[in-house]
């Protein structure tokens, strides 16, 4: 059977679902991660709930089939049986890994106690992070196994480029496809990774276990 591991690897090498206008139910790769990734009209479901309840819940909402997977009431009933969270929909992006060294210096950290540090160590598995001048740049394992990364820029740094240097700088540090989750509304983040040669692939609504 097809996995989640087997749509995201063959989307990173731009092959995707038939746009058929379909929705495809799979297993979570973990208990940590659940929701919604939305290709162009096609949509897969990663949960462990039930096929058939998917199936009744999308075709009972007043709205056109394809963005019925995404649609606020559908999300909320999946929160519902689920007792998870979501924080927002996502666009999901990936890069090819980069050969030759980082556009910039680099030095490994590993204080827990930074923001966004504590914040990846609470969503991916085998966090390392690396600061530049006024930047973060962290790398970890999330969704069935993919490499995602996550950057921060200092305020008073900001509007220099530095955002751009560091997600071009994370390809050069992988051997595999590099993801990223960004909100779409954060223009100036998704400037910066489109920049930096990152490919949008779809849609994400990833539903967070109940803390505690």
């Amino acid at each position: 059977m097809e996995t989640l591991r087997d749509v995201l690897g063959a989307a990173a090498a731009g092959v995707f679902p038939p746009p058929d206008g379909g929705t495809t139910v799979l297993p979570q790769a973990s208990p940590r991660d659940a929701g919604v990734l939305s290709f162009t009209a096609h949509a897969v479901v990663f949960t462990d709930e039930d096929p058939a309840w998917v199936a009744r819940t999308l075709g009972a909402l007043d709205c056109d089939p394809l963005a019925a997977p995404m649609h606020p009431r559908f999300l909320a009933a999946l929160m519902d049986r689920t007792g998870r969270r979501a924080e927002t929909v996502d666009a999901l992006l990936v890069g090819s890994p980069l050969p030759g060294g980082a556009p910039l210096a680099l030095r490994e950290i590993r204080d827990a106690g930074h923001p966004r540090i504590r914040y990846a160590r609470g969503r991916r598995d085998g966090v390392r992070a690396w600061t530049a001048e006024g930047g973060v740049l962290v790398l970890g394992r999330g969704v069935a196994g993919r490499l995602e990364v996550s950057v921060e820029v200092a305020g008073d740094v900001r509007h220099r480029g530095l955002g751009r240097l560091l997600v071009t700088a994370a390809r050069h540090l992988v051997t595999e496809p590099l993801w990223a989750q960004v909100t779409p509304g954060n223009a100036r983040s998704l400037r910066a990774f489109l920049a930096a040669g990152y490919r949008p692939v779809g849609a994400e609504a990833l539903l967070l276990a109940p803390e505690g």
